[in-house]
């Protein structure tokens, strides 16, 4: 199929311009003003409308196998696709927890026969496969990095184990991120605070969880990438104080210790939990306020290189147990650019600077293979994006399988018209076309 962009503000590579965009097949094959040809082609008329590239989010759980109550890894790409986001890398801590090099296979077999959206998954770490994590470095093109939870997990994911914390530093060839959190801290917090309140209520999750929890856990993984030049990419940043690990002194390519911010961290604070109480429970936990304030200011300099939702679904049940027994994460990956457009238009960042954080910065900080920019020979993962339309988040367009967003009720003052995946338009104005499905990502490394 060939389509043809007319009159589009294409954003790229912090320049917007007004021009139009050739696809062909999978790949980008021209960018240009007045493009004419000869072929038989479908025309969209970008006028008014902003071209970005799709978004690549890095931090996914869509929960298959083993937990497909949850979501899928069919439904939650489709989330995805509808909100822009025509790529994804997703965590392997799903039932069993991605431990083995069959059970990594076994994902990109899912999602080879389901997936709308291109795809990676990390490798998970225990204290007792580290061969099997070795065994990745065989796999540099083929799989996004391994990941690492230094901090409270669910199950047998939580490395707490030294010796096993050296050996993936030290034997890792690829990118490694990690969940940090020290879990010596929390288990401190959470008997002191029991101790004093009896019963513990949703907004005691940031006092728990705390700043100096994530900062323990972020310093040690930082002292070990530095002893061993290991490639650290830390997930989900949250607090002031963590900020100062990280530098914005080279340039992202040259960079090897990165790090991301989400979205739920930068529009949510510890106020939120007394209107959504375990609706925005998540691990780290949303902090109070200037914490949100500093994660924009090391977002706007550098200092964290990229935008990512750690999309994480729960039943509707689960999330409205008691607080020490629901179930910790939300689902985002359907409003992540949307949230982030929104921000635009409040003057808090500019599209180019969305469109870097979000997809080209990712591309970079993983070196996936011609995926992240707006560039001829790249793949056609193209986002149309209309800020003079609206959305409102409602159980109707929710296509999340637990059937619940804490953006419930919000309008966002853009709308997501058009996603192309490797130059297959899979959703065009509320329409699907499901007949292909996404790529398995490559890395160039």
């Amino acid at each position: 199929m060939t389509y043809l962009i007319k009159d589009i503000r294409v954003v790229n590579e912090g320049k917007t311009l007004a021009c139009d965009v050739l696809i062909k097949d999978a790949i980008i094959h021209k960018i240009a003003n007045n493009i004419t040809v000869k072929e038989r082609v479908t025309e969209i008329n970008g006028e008014n409308a902003f071209l970005l590239p799709g978004v690549i989010d890095d931090q996914v759980h869509f929960r298959e196998p083993g937990l497909t109550h949850k979501a899928t890894i069919y439904s939650e790409s489709k989330a995805a696709v509808a909100g822009g986001v025509t790529s994804f890398m997703e965590m392997p801590n799903t039932v069993p927890p991605v431990f083995t090099q069959q059970l990594l296979e076994d994902k990109y077999g899912i999602a080879a026969a389901t997936s709308l959206a291109n795809y990676s998954f990390y490798m998970g770490t225990g204290n007792d496969n580290i061969e099997e994590v070795l065994r990745t470095n065989n796999k540099k093109n083929d799989v996004c990095g391994v990941k690492v939870f230094m901090g409270s997990s669910t199950g047998n994911l939580l490395v707490d184990n030294p010796l096993i914390l050296e050996k993936v530093f030290g034997g890792v060839e690829l990118l490694i991120a990690t969940h940090c959190e020290d879990e010596a801290t929390i288990k401190r917090n959470f008997e002191r605070i029991k101790k004093e309140k009896g019963t513990l209520e949703p907004a005691d999750h940031p006092l728990i969880r705390d700043e100096e929890a994530c900062f323990e856990s972020s310093f040690r993984a930082v002292q070990l990438a530095k002893k061993y030049d290991s490639r650290l990419h830390i997930l989900h940043i949250t607090t002031e104080k963590e900020l100062q690990l990280f530098s914005n002194m080279l340039p992202l390519k040259e960079k090897r210790i990165t790090a991301e911010v989400c979205v739920h961290h930068l529009h949510f604070t510890s106020d939120d939990y007394t209107r959504l109480g375990n609706q925005i429970k998540c691990n780290p936990a949303i902090k109070a306020s200037y914490n949100k304030q500093a994660l924009w200011k090391g977002l706007l300099d550098d200092r964290l290189d990229v935008i990512a939702t750690d999309h994480a679904p729960h039943t509707w049940q689960e999330k409205n147990e008691p607080y020490e027994k629901a179930h910790a994460g939300l689902p985002l990956v359907q409003h992540s650019l949307l949230l982030m457009l929104e921000y635009v238009k409040q003057g808090k960042i500019t599209i180019e600077k969305v469109a870097e954080k979000m997809s080209h910065a990712v591309a970079d900080c993983f070196k996936i293979d011609r995926r992240g920019y707006i560039r001829e020979g790249y793949y056609a993962d193209l986002v149309i994006a209309d800020t003079n339309k609206s959305t409102t988040v409602s159980k109707e367009n929710i296509l999340y399988k637990c059937g619940w967003s804490p953006l419930e009720g919000v309008e966002f003052g853009a709308k997501v018209t058009h996603t192309f995946v490797n130059g297959q338009l899979v959703y065009g104005n509320g329409q699907w076309n499901e007949s292909t499905k996404g790529m398995r990502m490559k890395f160039v490394r």
